[in-house]
């Protein structure tokens, strides 16, 4: 990398240029004609913050406590598959880089590498669950992930199967040899490797490996099943959120899928106002889904948020320099929240949560 990007936007200009066609696709693609994928990023092109004046701001802290953890912003790098796609170390280098800024890192069910060996870095590691068709399996994942010293669990629930994702589909995407779904099956990971006529391998495997049979009471086995804190994401509905909150949820992620499931729901921090309403201080919000800056954090704070996940803009990074470029994208937007509370007269996170916003 010859110049050192200034924003996140142009480590997504780098990647598109050193990834294959086909993996680039499957990362910044969504599902259908992607409406929803450019609906996160209008949502937040639509909101304007009111900054305030006259308020020292002199030693702004970008600080925040995510579920308990106390990060040094409030990011914490979102769970996305098989990092080992765009570059070798994979999960290995992310993790490294999200602990070395100070923020948490999840681990998907769908990594390329072990949680173990993730976890043995050090930092700060949660562990994101999908609903699998083998109820033994799912809870031998958590125990794999207490085991390993993952703080908290975060329960995937808007992917009963994968979206049709054109992209994918046209490509016929499938993972290449080195790159492996190392928690789950042998014979579905076969399925992730061979080619699928017309369509996804992934989308093939993933059939096989998760579960549409699953309701409320799914959470209750899940907190039976483990003390870890418990986080739930995909929720969009206010209903949804408040029923989360009754069963004792720690923690809601606002989440279309980056754009990635139901090709005409709501952009993510379109929903989220009413999410937060719905449920007050009974569970912790964060929002995931379009964010490509510090403004960006800023504005998801001041609609209720406490906090965001970022998926993307961190697998850029990634692709661009390994572990520095991940570095790199996380101390960018670092920057810029500070950078964006000191401007709106805020001197910390709390400051702007309390911000007012309009539409333009």
């Amino acid at each position: 990398m010859h110049e050192r990007p200034v924003c996140l936007a142009e480590f997504e200009e780098i990647a598109a240029k050193v990834l294959p066609g086909d993996i680039r696709d499957f990362i910044d693609g969504g599902s259908g004609r992607e409406q929803t994928l450019h609906a996160n990023r209008a949502a937040f092109d639509r909101v304007f913050l009111v900054p305030r004046v006259l308020r020292d701001v002199s030693a702004c802290s970008t600080s925040a406590t995510l579920l308990g953890h106390r990060a040094t912003m409030p990011v914490a790098v979102a769970p996305v598959a098989y990092h080992r796609l765009v570059h070798p170390d994979g999960e290995l280098a992310t993790a490294r880089a999200a602990r070395d800024t100070g923020v948490p890192f999840t681990v998907s069910t769908l990594s390329s590498v072990p949680v173990e060996d993730v976890t043995a870095l050090g930092g700060h590691v949660w562990f994101q669950l999908y609903c699998l068709r083998d109820r033994a399996a799912t809870l031998g994942l958590i125990r794999r992930a207490e085991d390993a010293g993952c703080r908290a669990l975060m329960l995937t629930l808007d992917v009963p199967w994968m979206a049709r994702r054109l992209r994918d589909m046209r490509n016929q995407f499938r993972l290449p040899p080195h790159v492996r779904p190392v928690h789950l099956t042998a014979e579905s990971e076969t399925e992730a490797h061979r080619g699928a006529s017309g369509g996804s391998a992934l989308a093939t495997h993933t059939a096989m490996e998760l579960s549409a049979a699953v309701d409320w009471s799914y959470l209750e086995t899940l907190r039976a099943a483990s003390g870890l804190p418990l986080v739930v994401k995909g929720v969009l509905d206010p209903e949804d959120a408040r029923r989360a909150a009754d069963a004792g949820i720690d923690g809601i992620v606002v989440s279309n899928h980056g754009g990635r499931q139901f090709d005409g729901a709501i952009a993510s921090l379109d929903a989220l106002p009413g999410v937060a309403q719905s449920v007050g201080d009974r569970c912790e919000i964060l929002l995931d889904g379009g964010v490509r800056s510090g403004a960006d954090v800023l504005k998801a704070l001041a609609l209720g948020a406490s906090g965001v996940l970022v998926g993307r803009p961190v697998i850029w990074g990634l692709a661009a320099d390994g572990e520095q470029g991940v570095r790199t994208v996380l101390d960018l937007l670092g920057a810029e929240i500070k950078d964006g509370l000191g401007l709106t007269g805020c001197g910390d996170v709390a400051a702007a949560q309390a911000l007012k916003t309009t539409s333009g």
